[in-house]
């Protein structure tokens, strides 16, 4: 680049240069911004070849553009060299600057290594300065560093080129226009790289939001058309549990529509007596079976299940809540669970849950322990039993008489009975006053001749309507149980002596009427025996005492009044 018209030549050169360096700046992407800067070498600084080697991610270079010569481009385009041989050439040589220059007196052990290199003819060197076709020049380019400028930034790639378009070996203005070029190439390369990094990210993000709003979309799909309800409801906070948004089915479920559900949670909603079981479901999981409220003041058993999700990775949090109608199998268990515990025939309560309403009454503890346990209160100032219930352990006590006491001055064995109401009973046949657990066993008088005359379809009716009546004949609250065959029993809570015996009479009256029974009137008798359920009994105990009352009252009575008609 040096002649005897070198003013000239260099402002023709930088102008080149300048173009150069603009072509490679405008380049659309990184592909192109490297085959400009190839090409700006061979272009504008003259030389017949040149190759960018770039690094890769994993450090080794890779030819990734040629100009010059189309055969030696075919030819090493896209092959890689080795960061250590690449290091090698880095290191040996002359220092022209940041420039290296490996004259062919040197470059021979470099024909056999594994870096890509094209090779050029011609004649030996005839004067000091001509280049040889064994020489190598590298021109290192470097990212910007943290100041801006420099070559303190990481190795991006190298520039190779070969013979200068005059056959010598670049001057100082060609040596200062190829360390400039350089300089240069490594802005430009690490410039389109980023907006090579910013289009995919962009790219990805595009496709990114394509997929969240295809995904919010099927959502929104999959919410609305559910078969089955589905909620939004605020998480945290004082509106926790407040309702949204909900689905068309659910709307449809509640008899609701979606603009009053946001008006309500579904603690507004549910059941009074299964509030204690929506509070028992965890908020960020778990299914609850409970009833919820429809429009019209009636109720429907459902499955509800939460889950939390997200509406951004750090945004607010909320509730989906999926509703799923169960009325149907619900009355199908309340059914079963009806079935098992009442009699088939007459729709009461069977023997085994006779059974356990009076077991529920009472305990193993005997009253006259109970009473024991009354007088010792009474010796402690009246004290009424239980008044320690609420006492911490450890904690003084004192009566209503001011008496200390550093334990709870109950016996510990009756201590998880305070709580417990005792049954109690009418002591003697007279009527002392007395209200408890009275237990009617009825008995059926003449309803084997019912059966045996007119079959048993006559007799099921019978039985059908002395439930009834019995039934009609006591107060809500009492029980009426078939415990088998014609044998009944009421278990009546708060009666004396006189009361059982005013409402046996009763229920015997209504038994006694005419009973329609396959088209004609037939009747039955009803035998009554009063036993009185106490604690220290068990419930088969009771049972058998009124039972054997019952046959002493049978037994009693003149036959005549025992017969059907």
């Amino acid at each position: 680049m040096e002649t005897e018209s070198e003013p000239y030549v260099r402002l023709a050169s930088l102008r080149q240069l300048h173009q150069a360096m603009a072509d490679m700046n405008t380049a659309r992407s990184l592909a192109d911004t490297l085959q400009t800067v190839a090409d700006g070498v061979v272009h504008a600084l003259g030389y017949e070849m040149a190759a960018v080697n770039l690094v890769r991610p994993d450090g080794d270079l890779v030819v990734a553009a040629f100009a010059g010569n189309a055969a030696a481009e075919a030819l090493i385009t896209g092959r890689v060299g080795p960061r250590a041989s690449w290091d090698r050439r880095l290191n040996m040589g002359e220092r022209w600057g940041d420039l290296i220059f490996i004259p062919h007196t040197e470059g021979w052990v470099l024909d056999d290594d594994d870096v890509p290199q094209w090779y050029t003819d011609g004649p030996a060197p005839r004067f000091e300065d001509e280049w040889h076709p064994s020489d190598r020049l590298f021109a290192p380019m470097y990212a910007p560093g943290p100041q801006g400028g420099g070559i303190s930034g990481e190795l991006i790639g190298v520039l190779s080129v070969d013979r200068p378009r005059n056959g010598r070996r670049p001057g100082a203005w060609g040596r200062e226009a190829l360390q400039m070029y350089a300089f240069q190439a490594a802005i430009a390369i690490s410039n389109a790289r980023l907006r090579s990094n910013m289009q995919r990210a962009l790219v990805r993000l595009e496709r990114e939001q394509q997929a969240l709003r295809a995904s919010e979309e099927s959502f929104r799909q999959a919410f609305e058309y559910a078969p089955s309800g589905m909620a939004i409801a605020e998480m945290g906070g004082d509106q926790h549990g407040r309702i949204l948004r909900s689905n068309d089915a659910l709307c449809r479920l509640l008899g609701r529509p979606a603009s009053a559900m946001r008006r309500y949670s579904f603690s507004d909603l549910v059941h009074a007596e299964d509030i204690g079981t929506l509070l028992r479901t965890s908020a960020e999981g778990g299914r609850a079976e409970l009833r919820l409220r429809r429009r019209d003041g009636s109720y429907v058993w459902v499955s509800l299940r939460n889950s939390v999700v997200a509406d951004a990775a750090d945004g607010p949090r909320f509730l989906l809540t999926h509703v799923e109608d169960i009325e149907e199998r619900k009355r199908r268990e309340l059914a079963l669970a009806h079935r098992a515990s009442h009699d088939s025939l007459t729709g009461l309560p069977n023997s085994a849950e006779l059974r356990s309403r009076l077991s529920a009454r009472l305990c193993t503890r005997p009253q006259a322990a109970h009473s024991a346990v009354d007088a010792m209160d009474s010796a402690y100032g009246d004290t009424p039993h239980g008044a320690y219930a609420e006492t911490a352990p450890g904690d003084p006590v004192f009566d209503s008489g001011g008496h200390y006491f550093d334990f709870p001055p109950h016996p510990a064995p009756y201590e998880t009975h305070d709580h417990h109401v005792h049954a109690v009973a009418p002591e003697g046949d007279r009527d002392d006053g007395t209200k408890g657990l009275a237990v009617l066993f009825c008995d059926l008088d003449g309803f084997k001749s019912i059966n045996d005359r007119f079959g048993h379809n006559a007799g099921d009716a019978v039985l059908i309507e002395v439930a009834r009546r019995l039934s009609g004949g006591v107060r809500d609250g009492d029980t009426v149980a078939r415990l088998g065959g014609d044998e009944f029993v009421i278990l009546a809570d708060g009666l004396g002596r006189a009361d059982a015996a005013d409402l046996a009479v009763r229920l015997r009256n209504e038994i006694v009427q005419p009973i329609r029974a396959e088209g004609r009137a037939v009747r039955v008798g009803a035998s009554f025996g009063i036993g009185w359920a106490h604690c220290g009994m068990t419930a088969d105990e009771v049972l058998k005492s009124a039972d054997e009352r019952m046959y002493i009252e049978k037994r009693s009575r003149p036959k005549q009044h025992r017969r059907a008609g």
